[in-house]
């Protein structure tokens, strides 16, 4: 099967893929493109896959870079050894493959072609208050970027992102602003915009930034989702991948 990708002109002319589930060999509740080792998913299937990925990003399976995600604030710069624990990336090194895993948290692809300088960062509610979107910007900076776009890929949208109050207290927290991101939802449940938040994260640090528009919950055909996986009492799920290439 055809492997299924979404670009942006944001990022052009690099390289990249926010990769769906489509087009994969793994079978079951993992059935597509799984690309997370970390899954029960089978570690020779899961290695297929990623060769499939590394063919369509143009490089060998050992050039794609990946991380220990930890929902830090943590960034670390390429070439390095293994997965280091962190959530973000950046390098300057032609021919370096940046690449992120989700299933509901926000993958961001970020670039500035001139400079010759990219990121990719994993950003979930944890990793965003944290500070990981703007520490990625800075360690950009710090490679010589000025122009920086950021693209985040699919995640779970604000209509399927039911949260309880003390979300909200931990948002508040930090700024009373925060609450334009939270609406009513059942009860005392409220739903969080985690897209609209990381745009505005991004944004505030001075990047140009753009969501795809999709969300990983409400497409089970096309995305894995955590949360979906959760709800329907499955033993696991599989993980997305987005990747850019300088």
């Amino acid at each position: 099967m055809t492997l299924d990708i979404i670009t942006s002109r944001a990022l052009h002319p690099l390289r990249h893929s926010f990769f769906t589930r489509k087009g994969g060999a793994s079978s079951g509740v993992f059935a597509g493109l799984n690309c997370g080792f970390g899954s029960t998913d089978m570690p020779e299937v899961v290695a297929i896959n990623r060769a499939r990925v590394a063919e369509a990003m143009d490089v060998a399976p050992d050039a794609i870079r990946t991380l220990q995600q930890v929902h830090s604030a943590d960034v670390v710069t390429a070439p390095f050894e293994g997965s280091p624990a962190a959530d973000a990336m950046v390098t300057n090194h032609p021919g370096t493959v940046l690449s992120i895993l989700t299933a509901d948290c926000q993958p961001v692809l970020l670039a500035d072609p001139a400079a010759g300088v990219i990121g990719a960062a994993h950003a979930g509610w944890k990793g965003a208050i944290a500070g990981i979107l703007e520490a990625t910007v800075e360690a950009m900076r710090d490679l010589g970027a000025s122009d920086i776009r950021a693209v985040i890929g699919p995640c779970i949208s604000q209509r399927a992102y039911e949260v309880g109050p003390e979300l909200l207290a931990t948002f508040m927290a930090e700024d009373d602003a925060h609450a334009r991101f939270f609406a009513q939802g059942q009860g005392d449940r409220l739903l969080f915009d985690l897209p609209g938040f990381g745009l505005s994260r991004l944004r505030a640090a001075g990047a140009e930034a753009e969501w795809t528009g999709h969300c990983t919950y409400s497409d089970a055909e096309r995305f894995y989702s955590f949360r979906r996986a959760t709800h329907a009492g499955e033993a696991d799920y599989g993980r997305l991948i987005a990747s850019i290439r300088l």
